[in-house]
């Protein structure tokens, strides 16, 4: 009989307390974990499309991956900047033009507010009245907000930043995170982590496709409403349409107010075109676009989404999916058995003998 060596108490005692500072350590580090979780997960996401752009060649010169990564960022750049500087130039000079008018659309605008049926009898002197201490006290609002957004911003930099650092230098911290498990599950881990890139690098097409089919028909409806700036609103549903939940109430308060400066009618008109395409999505393009993609069913892809949004807010919503892949395929790697290529089914229970 072979005996085994007791554990060393010691052993186990600087362990445990080695875990308890990893915890207290990534409790107090979690919005920093975050973000470099966010940006691997990014770069990961954006390699298919990095190679796709390593690939092209012009004679015989093609790009390497640092040309590739910086013609994305100029490229994506350059058609943000063009579009905020001729598409919504109009809205930004009306938009001027309405607030030196405010002190004499206010007025009208809450009485045509006391037209409609529901709010006929609402007190709306007492609404205007805070609408103008809001006003009044703009700058306090303002320098608050601005505040509360700098940390915000300055993380979404920082995880740019980071994201075009993984994707530049991501396979050498690759290849320092597979040393740190043994030779022989290094192979498998190695495996299995290569499918998940995969299927999460297609999770990026599928929401591209999303966006898109909301872009289009976002456009086409706003211009037969004829809702003002029908074509930049429409681009600007497509693009928020990446930002689950808040991308969309952000993008469609903007289409209402827009729609309330002309007529209540046109404004019932977005609500329901919206209301309309949410029910298709989230019941059919979601789960049909996304199992199609990323080979996950309907309901892990909704899960995903509230567990994402409950623990990290937006960001959480933006990456639930690629990280339901990536546990998705890690679980049916190590811990779904299976027999012979077909996953065990129990065995029937066993049937009484009758007693005559």
């Amino acid at each position: 009989m072979t005996s085994t060596k007791p554990m060393d108490p010691r052993g186990i005692v600087l362990f445990a307390f080695g875990v308890a500072i990893a915890l207290y350590m990534s409790y107090i580090l979690r919005d920093e974990l975050v973000v470099i979780y966010v940006s691997a997960l990014f770069a990961v996401v954006l390699m298919p499309l990095v190679r796709g752009v390593m690939k092209l060649h012009i004679g015989r010169w093609h790009p390497s991956r640092g040309i590739a990564v910086l013609l994305i960022v100029v490229l994506t750049a350059g058609s943000l900047g063009a579009f905020f500087g001729f598409a919504l130039r109009p809205a930004f000079r009306d938009l001027r033009e309405f607030v030196r008018e405010l002190p004499q659309r206010g007025p009208q605008f809450f009485a045509r507010i006391q037209q409609v049926p529901l709010l006929h009898d609402v007190n709306l002197d007492a609404l205007q009245e805070k609408v103008q201490d809001i006003a009044g006290n703009l700058a306090t609002y303002v320098v608050r907000f601005a505040s509360d957004w700098a940390g915000t911003v300055v993380r979404i930099i920082a995880g740019i930043v980071l994201t075009v650092y993984f994707i530049l230098e991501g396979d050498e911290a690759y290849g320092w995170f597979l040393s740190l498990f043994p030779m022989e599950r290094r192979l498998r881990l190695d495996q299995t982590l290569a499918r998940a890139s995969a299927r999460m690098g297609r999770w990026l097409l599928g929401q591209g496709t999303l966006m898109l089919i909301l872009g289009v028909c976002s456009t086409i409806v706003f211009a037969l409403l004829r809702v003002r700036y029908a074509y930049a609103l429409g681009v600007i549903m497509g693009l928020f349409n990446l930002v689950p939940v808040a991308g969309a109430l952000i993008s469609v308060t903007l289409v209402v107010l827009v729609a309330a400066l002309d007529s209540w009618g046109r404004v019932a008109g977005v609500l329901i075109f919206y209301i309309a395409y949410l029910q298709v999505e989230n019941t059919w393009l979601t789960p049909k676009i996304m199992r199609t993609q990323v080979d996950l069913a309907g309901l892990t892809i909704l899960i995903a989404l509230l567990l994402g949004s409950s623990l990290a807010g937006i960001i959480g919503a933006m990456v639930a999916v690629p990280t339901a892949v990536l546990i998705a395929v890690v679980l049916n790697e190590y811990a779904v058995h299976e027999e012979g290529g077909i996953i065990a089914e129990p065995h029937p229970a066993p049937a009484t003998p009758r007693v005559e």
